[in-house]
């Protein structure tokens, strides 16, 4: 199957979105919990404003022939002292199930670090939960380079 990876633009809100409900759903049937609050019409409507305004940036992986959306990557700039600068953060990395193991991920990883590079960021960032669930992420993200640099992800919802 021969993929394309394109930098999403502002029309393209709606299968993000729609790939996004996908991803979220698939993380809280696997932590058994209900840890996001997912409204498809506004995810849309965020992510046509942010792509429309540079704030983040999207690559979708397209299969060539059918134009079928396969998956995507999200990121966004962001800065700390600790990073020494700029730096990269993704915050959404997802490929449809039926299409995992295929060179999707690592395709758009690459387009990712071709990006970052260009923007001159320091480092791209990732965040996996601990859990024993998501070990097979946490793999792929080390075969691709990044290690791991402490800390769990916590939230507080204000």
């Amino acid at each position: 199957m021969a993929t394309t990876i394109e930098e999403a633009q502002p029309d393209d809100a709606s299968v993000i979105a729609e790939m996004l409900g996908e991803l979220l759903r698939e993380i809280m049937a696997a932590v058994g919990a209900q840890v996001f609050r997912f409204d498809r019409r506004e995810t849309e409507a965020r992510a046509r404003t942010w792509l429309a305004n540079g704030s983040y940036t999207v690559f979708l992986a397209h299969e060539r022939t059918t134009g079928e959306a396969l998956g995507f990557l999200a990121l966004y700039q962001s800065y700390a002292l600790y990073a020494e600068g700029v730096f990269g953060t993704i915050p959404e990395l997802f490929v449809r199930p039926g299409h995992r193991s295929r060179g999707i991920g690592t395709a758009l990883l690459d387009e990712a670090k071709r990006f970052a590079a260009s923007k001159h960021w320091m480092r791209l960032e990732v965040t996996t939960p601990p859990l024993p669930q998501f070990e097979r992420t946490l793999a792929f993200y080390q075969r691709h380079g990044f290690s791991i640099s402490g800390g769990r992800k916590l939230k507080i919802e204000l």
